[in-house]
């Protein structure tokens, strides 16, 4: 039979990383507060510590070893798609970073040099992407809440 009929095991393998990626983001929230003060636009902020992203992968990628064990096609493609978010927040998310801050500059220059309006540029973020250290804190925090939720369930 192709498609399974055990809920509870799909219940398990989206409900945990889904929930490990909420906590992620909010203590990210905390910790962001903390430092910048109380904005609730920081509640679904991008880049930053520690990585949800990093964190809802390697949830995903435990919960469907757990379930379904590191022999199986889902646990291949879990390890597939965690490496792609993982260079996602790390590199491609840096690059955008990047772009946005030197093109920030550029309209700058071309504010102060001409008859332009500096409100007819949008300010672009330039913090997108991740940190070494924050995708390495989001993997082990999210490994450690996804082992958490995982003894619970047992």
């Amino acid at each position: 039979m192709f498609i399974s009929t055990d809920y509870s095991h799909f219940s398990i393998i989206i409900l945990i990383p889904i929930f490990v990626g909420i906590i992620t983001q909010l203590t990210k929230f905390i910790i962001f507060s903390i430092k910048h003060g109380l904005k609730w636009e920081y509640l679904f902020t991008h880049g930053h510590m520690p990585s949800a992203h990093s964190a809802f992968a390697i949830s995903v990628l435990m919960t469907t070893a757990f379930v379904d064990g590191i022999n199986s096609g889902s646990f291949v493609l879990a390890m597939a798609f965690g490496f792609l978010i993982l260079d996602d927040a790390l590199r491609l998310r840096m690059y955008l970073g990047d772009q946005g801050r030197y093109l920030n500059m550029l309209v700058k220059n071309l504010v102060e040099e001409s008859a332009l309006e500096k409100k007819d540029f949008p300010r672009l973020k330039e913090r997108i992407g991740h940190h070494k250290s924050e995708v390495a804190v989001g993997l082990v925090y999210g490994a450690i809440l996804t082992y958490i939720f995982i003894l619970w369930l047992k």
